[in-house]
């Protein structure tokens, strides 16, 4: 009961201490003109009340302690910094203010931080000419060159960035503040560099943020140090762009390829972190296997399959059709659309797989050859003339060559024009089907029988022959006996005489008779003889003549055409002159 009355007389506290002592001491300690510690004792609609610790308490507006929303900040029983500016307020109370009290612990912070090299904290909240406007407690000026290490396109992104800021120059009487992002972004950049330094090597696996893309590439910031990841090492399989595959900030596992310390250049790759597909390329796609694959592109020569993300293989335009020529593969193919292809060849060291489109599909030269073997007889019109023969429509986009020389035994043709036109329907004989090179080979002339077979036959040797002339070389005298046949008369063979020079006893279009000396129908060559033509009528004059006068009894018959038969076998033994040429 003793200890109670004690508690409640004036001058006592809890635990026994003397409250007019500690009163005392605060009146001593607690001054206006600074920064003290307040108690929010109370919580009003228009005022928030404060203990100090004075003999009096103080009160602040509540506008002081609302946020941008109009919420009120602080609550009963919260301990703030307030600035302590008289003790001589209204209604004998003491003025206090939060605000001031903020805005000297923000000046205060930003010396600390100018004189240090360290930063503040602040909020980039507008552009400005020149840069930007930044609440570190107080609004401060932040160069545009100043915002980031290196300059961007898009200064709108910046606003809202809460981050930390040198301080570059201060005017406190002003309330004027320089700052800077970038000063502190270069310090953490250097000492994260020399961390990466120490370990960095080829071969290393580290991880990075995607700093920037280009269409080349992508900037890979390591921590303090960027390296360079092409487009190329990104991914095994083809990308047009690389932000098909990574984005701006996304962080990645990279391997470095290669690493120059002196210039600091980094070489980065994705891809090889994986498997290379074509490793395994030649087992999993063995030649011809049947495989289906996605159009990727189409070029003038061909369209680009991919079988697998990072194998690709190409349909030559050649491949494409059987029968038809493709123009453009854009004609057969489109880029996004699956097909089956047949795999044709492989060569993993150079990184090439041939497909094959028509290789799916029947062959129709395979059945074409059935069809039509050699020997057998067809029927189309004329699609194309050249040069060199004509082709004949047989089948749905097969065509088959009549060369020039297989489309009359004797004619001598200088272009297939002379004999057919466009659209004419005609007759061949199949030489031949090549599958492998898909070519069918005609042939007119045999429809009917060679007249060299026959020729012998027909022009016996011995026989009196009767033609033109349409040629005059200095070695004879060549003859047209029928329609692409003709014989030649030797220089030897043009008279009884000796003759030099063959144009001086005929000229083309000469009409001349000569005997058949020798028939090759292998080398399709006659042999004519004037001379020869002439011994034998004489021959046969001498005979005829001698008869006569057998029959009158003056001469012997015998003896007589002895005598022709040495003088004959005499003039064929004397050598002939030299000439130009050849023997028919």
């Amino acid at each position: 009961m003793a200890q109670e009355e004690q508690d409640k007389k004036p001058g006592s506290a809890p635990g026994g201490e003397d409250f007019e002592r500690l009163f005392e001491e605060s009146m001593r300690t607690v001054k206006p003109g600074g920064v003290v510690k307040g108690k929010v004792v109370g919580v009003t609609p228009t005022h928030v009340m404060i203990d100090v610790g004075y003999k009096t308490e103080g009160q602040i507006p509540i506008a002081e302690f609302l946020d941008r929303h109009g919420k009120v900040q602080v609550q009963e029983g919260d301990e703030i910094d307030v600035y302590f500016a008289s003790s001589e307020g209204e209604n004998g109370g003491i003025v206090l203010s939060r605000q001031r009290a903020e805005n000297i612990k923000v000046w205060e912070e930003i010396e600390r931080a100018y004189n240090e090299g360290s930063g503040v904290e602040g909020v980039v909240v507008a552009k400005v000419k020149g840069g930007f406007k930044v609440d570190v407690g107080v609004n401060g000026f932040l160069p545009g060159s100043h915002v980031d290490v290196r300059p961007s396109r898009n200064p709108d992104r910046y606003l809202g960035l809460k981050d930390r800021f040198a301080v570059l120059k201060y005017n406190r009487p002003r309330g004027n503040v320089v700052l800077s992002r970038r000063m502190l972004l270069e310090k953490e950049r250097d000492a994260l560099k020399k961390e990466v330094l120490k370990v960095l090597e080829e071969g290393v696996i580290l991880e990075g943020a995607v700093k920037n893309i280009t269409g080349y590439g992508a900037f890979v910031d390591l921590g303090g140090i960027d390296g360079i990841l092409h487009i190329s090492d990104i991914s095994w399989g083809r990308i047009n762009h690389p932000s098909e595959v990574i984005k701006v900030g996304e962080h990645i596992k990279v391997v470095v390829l290669k690493f120059d310390p002196e210039r600091e250049r980094i070489s980065l790759g994705m891809k090889q972190l994986l498997p290379d597909p074509w490793n395994s390329v030649e087992e999993n796609y063995p030649v011809g296997s049947r495989v289906r694959g996605k159009v990727l592109s189409l070029t003038d020569y061909g369209a680009f399959v991919e079988l697998e993300k990072g194998v690709e293989g190409l349909i030559h335009v050649s491949e494409m059709s059987w029968t038809k020529k493709v123009p453009h593969p854009s004609k057969v193919l489109q880029a996004g659309e699956v097909v089956e292809v047949a795999v044709l060849n492989v060569d993993s060291a150079h990184r090439r797989i041939s497909l094959g489109l028509k290789q799916v599909l029947p062959n129709p030269w395979e059945e074409l050859k059935q069809q039509y073997p050699a020997g057998s007889v067809v029927k189309g019109p004329v699609r194309n003339i050249t040069d060199f023969g004509i082709f004949v429509g047989v089948a749905e986009g097969i065509d088959g060559l009549v060369h020039i020389s297989d489309l009359h035994w004797t004619k001598k043709i200088k272009h297939p024009s002379e004999l057919y036109k466009k659209g004419d329907i005609v007759e061949a004989r199949v030489l031949g089907v090549d599958v492998r090179n898909e070519r069918l080979s005609l042939g007119i002339k045999q429809l009917a029988t060679d007249p060299w077979q026959t020729i012998a036959e027909r022009y016996p040797v011995g026989s009196r022959v009767k033609g033109e002339v349409t040629s005059v070389p200095d070695f004879g005298v060549f003859v047209r006996l029928q329609e692409g046949i003709e014989g030649l008369i030797h220089v030897s063979q043009l008279s009884t005489e000796r003759v030099d020079k063959p144009a001086s006893l005929f000229k083309v279009g000469d009409q001349v008779e000569a005997e058949v000396i020798h028939v090759v129908p292998q080398e399709r060559k006659i042999g004519l003889s004037v001379r020869a033509l002439k011994k034998s009528e004489e021959r046969r004059e001498m005979e005829a003549y001698l008869k006569r006068e057998k029959e009158g009894g003056r001469f012997s018959f015998e003896s007589i055409l002895n005598e022709e038969l040495r003088l004959d076998r005499d003039e064929e033994t004397r050598p002939a002159p030299k000439r130009k040429g050849g023997n028919a």
